[in-house]
């Protein structure tokens, strides 16, 4: 292959141009997508600074640091940020891991626009970070629906299927360890006198030896099921933790406005876990993520879940991904139908389709006027349901397996993102990553079935030299009859000449 470094071999003549990330490389719109994504990062004007000069003719004001600056690195390649991320969800890496399999993969590069081969890093990890927060929620649905795109223009999924949708919510988890009473207390004490001692504040007592001392103790009680001594442990817990947040109230004072806002922060959450109880409603299960929620899912393996309720919407037939969104607040199901189907509209709006009807379980029911015109289907409906609908119901459990794969081979099932909006954006990326993976295997398959068309053709070819061979030996008719009013006409048999039955004595 014609290449332009005489001492290395592009990346397109190494890769077999049949494998599926190879395919997607040069199917996917990349030039749409940087020229959507280009202006979240383009260099923003300044204002600039009045400032005053001085000179032979008197005091002159002038503006400085005014307009575009070009100070900096330049910024790396979109289709490089945008492909890692594609990769990440799409073979369950992390920021880190991602780029390490970027710089043994011939193929990610070639799917990354690289042109030839290099084993450095792409990108540091904390790039990826900060290219994901720019990008904002809208950002990311970008690249989710251009994955939908691909889909129709590989022609993997027909337009009329996405006009039914299933949809279903499940919980994305946060990456916390599991909240008791216990730990709580003790991460808040630890936190609260580490903060304090870092401003500059002297404690009298930080309890440090002690809170070790009584965290294994909670942890042996619990696990000898000694509740009452367990209680106890509780309760002096409580106390030290209350003994240190009244300190440090009293003697944060004099610290500066700012050291006091951040410091501030940190003893409210540190309060709310000193004053909350076991059956108190809205807890705070995590000093560092105050936005976890407890939600309960009646599985008998694991009753409550931590993290965020997440709806996803897949299409009828195919399975694939139209829609993922996180709802904070555990909102009831049915309350965020709406709300699904109109991003689901959104993907879809340059396509010319839109949902007409939504498959659901029962916890949908009774929003049929917040979702019209489209049609919602139940099994509580079942009876004033026609046949066919009937049959689009069947189908309904087709999106469990999806949100179990979501969860085990694209990341959904822990969110090490911070706050809600990283929730937001993980859900996103990681339907994301489902449906480069869907593109993957209709590929694959859309290969078998042309394989298997060629195989059929030569059959067919090597089946008429048989019948070929067969009528110029027995002189066969023309034709062969099948029926009454059908049959297959045979070719001619070849002329042959007197050489062609010489035989040997």
């Amino acid at each position: 292959m014609v290449t332009d470094d005489f001492f290395r071999a592009r990346l397109d003549g190494m890769v077999d141009p049949r494998h599926p990330l190879a395919v997607l490389a040069r199917r996917m719109p990349w030039a749409q997508i940087e020229a959507s994504l280009a202006p979240l990062f383009a260099r923003k004007a300044r204002s600039g600074k009045l400032m005053a000069d001085a000179d032979l003719f008197g005091t002159t004001a002038y503006v400085a640091a005014a307009g575009v600056s070009r100070a900096g690195r330049p910024r790396l390649p979109i289709r490089l940020m945008v492909s890692l991320l594609y990769l990440k969800h799409a073979f369950n890496e992390s920021d880190e891991s991602v780029c390490e399999r970027w710089s043994e993969n011939v193929v990610w590069q070639l799917f990354s626009g690289m042109d030839y081969y290099q084993s450095k890093l792409p990108c540091d990890a904390t790039q990826i970070g900060r290219f994901r927060r720019v990008l904002g929620e809208a950002g990311v649905e970008q690249l989710l629906k251009t994955t939908i795109e691909t889909a129709l223009a590989l022609k993997a999924v027909k337009p009329a299927e996405f006009e039914r949708v299933i949809v279903d919510s499940t919980v994305q988890e946060k990456a916390i360890a599991h909240p008791t009473d216990s730990r709580l207390l003790e991460v808040a004490r630890e936190k609260i006198a580490r903060l304090a001692q870092r401003a500059g504040l002297k404690l009298k007592m930080t309890h440090e030896r002690e809170g070790r001392t009584l965290r294994r103790r909670a942890g042996g009680y619990a696990h000898a099921k000694q509740y009452k001594r367990l209680r106890q442990v509780l309760r002096r817990q409580r106390t030290i933790l209350g003994v240190l947040l009244r300190e440090v109230r009293r003697k944060m004072t004099t610290l500066p406005q700012a050291a006091q806002a951040q410091l501030d922060v940190w003893l409210q959450r540190a309060g709310r876990i000193h004053a909350q109880r076991p059956s108190d409603k809205n807890k705070l299960y995590a000093l560092h993520a105050p936005e976890v929620e407890c939600i309960g899912k009646g599985k008998a393996r694991k009753p409550y879940e931590f993290g965020v309720k997440v709806s996803l919407a897949v299409t009828h037939k195919s399975g694939l991904m139209v829609g993922a969104r996180s709802f904070p607040g555990n909102p009831f199901d049915g309350h965020t139908l709406a709300q699904q189907l109109e991003q689901t509209n959104a993907l879809l709006q340059d396509l010319g389709v839109a949902p007409k009807v939504a498959v659901v379980d029962l916890g949908y029911r009774g929003v049929d006027q917040e979702i019209a015109p489209v049609a919602l289907i139940h099994r509580g409906k079942y009876k004033s349901l026609s046949q066919e609908q009937r049959r689009w119901l069947k189908r309904r459990q087709a999106i469990e397996p999806l949100i179990g794969h979501t969860k085990q081979d694209h990341g959904m099932q822990r969110c090490w993102l911070k706050g809600s909006e990283g929730d937001s954006l993980h859900a996103v990326l990681c339907a994301a990553g489902f449906n480069i993976r869907w593109l993957m295997r209709a590929l694959l398959r859309q290969f078998k079935a042309s394989g298997l068309k060629h195989v059929f053709l030569a059959l067919m070819a090597l089946c008429g030299t048989w019948l070929t061979g067969l009528a110029a030996g027995l002189r066969l008719p023309a034709t062969l009859p099948l029926g009454p009013r059908s049959a297959i006409a045979l070719p001619s048999p070849p002329r042959r000449s007197s050489n062609d039955f010489l035989t040997v004595a």
